[in-house]
């Protein structure tokens, strides 16, 4: 299960804040709540991502979106070339 919860966010971008695991058919919700637009992504509550989830964070971050937060096993799932 993954929660979505909006929030202002500094400056014009939108926080989306996640809640749980980002997998399977969270993912296509995600997608839909991000829309085309570069929201922040705070991350620190989420506790497992699947390859569809990570595909989907790099695809936002590369087009635009931001972290706010994240956890030390999301980061290194992100970025694991930094160590």
């Amino acid at each position: 299960m993954l929660r979505i919860t909006r929030a202002a966010g500094p400056g014009p971008a939108e926080t989306l804040k996640l809640e749980g695991k980002l997998v399977g058919p969270w993912v296509a919700a995600l997608r839909q709540e991000c829309g085309g637009s570069r929201p922040r992504l705070d991350l620190s509550a989420v506790d497992y991502v699947d390859a569809a989830g990570l595909a989907l964070l790099r695809e936002l971050l590369a087009g635009g979106a931001t972290l706010a937060s994240c956890s030390a096993l999301v980061a290194e799932m992100l970025h694991p070339e930094v160590r």
